[in-house]
């Protein structure tokens, strides 16, 4: 066994399961093409290595947290350029996670395992879909292209990780900065989210659009309750399902690559795609259906 401080990269595809569901021999192909054409050559342009694998995932380890997160930045811009040539719903939007830490070799087949490879994984599951999502230990070593920013996407409890991790998202610099210095007056409304799903049972939150304001990552509705702010506690509805954000004066919520998808009016989202809301909208989580009402 050897052991060597490494960066990790861990990618995941966002909604896998339902565009297998819906075309499996053509998700297939579009997924092997990106690990042709976006994948390996921006690994090997950063000097990486592609470990491995795993039907929609895929790990690569390099030698600095710098290189990777390089790396993760052109697979993501890369990726945009791959699905222009692909109808919307077809478009792969992928997870990405980087984390800077220890990793077992495995000599054999150089295969990597440990606390490094699963917080890169955890990691990955916080970013958003198409988007990229690092660990406090890379933020602190890594200078971003001018065109990018660190978010502060604050700290989470993950599965099988004792201690609190914290993520910092990258994202265009100028988006950063506006959500950072925007200032506006949002008027004292409270949101009402409630409905039921198709066994009759009861779900409901509350939201206040002054708190909204407050958090420029928005505030995540799921299943999980340690990593989401808003909670529907339902089996259809993902660990980290759906967002809700102001754009403007203007309420928004974004599918984040749900497994059993999010609508609106009976408008399915599409990942990534934030849409607006408004009092009276019926929104749906997996198979439950929530009326907004304006308090």
């Amino acid at each position: 066994m050897q052991r060597r401080l490494a960066a990790i990269v861990h990618a995941d595809l966002a909604g896998f399961t339902r565009m297998m569901e819906g075309a499996e021999t053509r998700t297939f192909r579009h997924l092997k093409s990106a690990q042709i054409e976006v994948w390996r050559p921006a690994i090997d342009a950063g000097n990486g290595r592609l470990v491995g694998t795993a039907g929609d995932a895929m790990l690569a380890e390099f030698g600095s947290a710098v290189t990777a997160v390089g790396a993760a930045i052109d697979i993501q811009e890369r990726m945009a350029r791959f699905n222009e040539a692909l109808s919307v719903e077809q478009r792969m939007l992928f997870r990405v996670g980087v984390h800077l830490g220890e990793v077992i070799v495995d000599e054999e087949d150089q295969n990597i395992f440990g606390d490094g490879v699963n917080l890169a994984a955890r990691i990955q599951a916080l970013a958003e879909p198409g988007g990229i999502a690092v660990s406090r230990a890379v933020r602190d070593l890594v200078e971003l292209r001018v065109e990018y920013a660190f978010v502060d996407g604050g700290e989470h409890q993950v599965k099988n990780v004792s201690r609190a991790v914290q993520v910092f998202h990258v994202r265009p610099a100028k988006a950063a900065v506006t959500v950072g210095t925007t200032t506006r007056m949002v008027p004292q409304i409270t949101l009402r989210f409630e409905g039921t799903d198709s066994a009759s049972n009861k779900h409901a939150f509350e939201v206040t659009l002054e708190k909204l304001m407050g958090r420029s990552q928005g505030m995540v509705i799921g299943r999980a309750a340690d990593q989401c702010d808003l909670v529907v506690a339902h089996a259809t509805v993902s660990r980290r399902h759906a967002r809700l954000s102001l754009a403007g004066e203007a309420l928004q919520v974004e599918d984040l690559g749900s497994t059993n998808g999010t609508a609106v009016g009976g408008k399915a989202l599409r990942a990534g795609e934030p849409v607006v809301l408004h009092a009276g909208n019926k929104l749906r989580l997996g198979d439950v259906d929530l009326l907004i009402r304006q308090l």
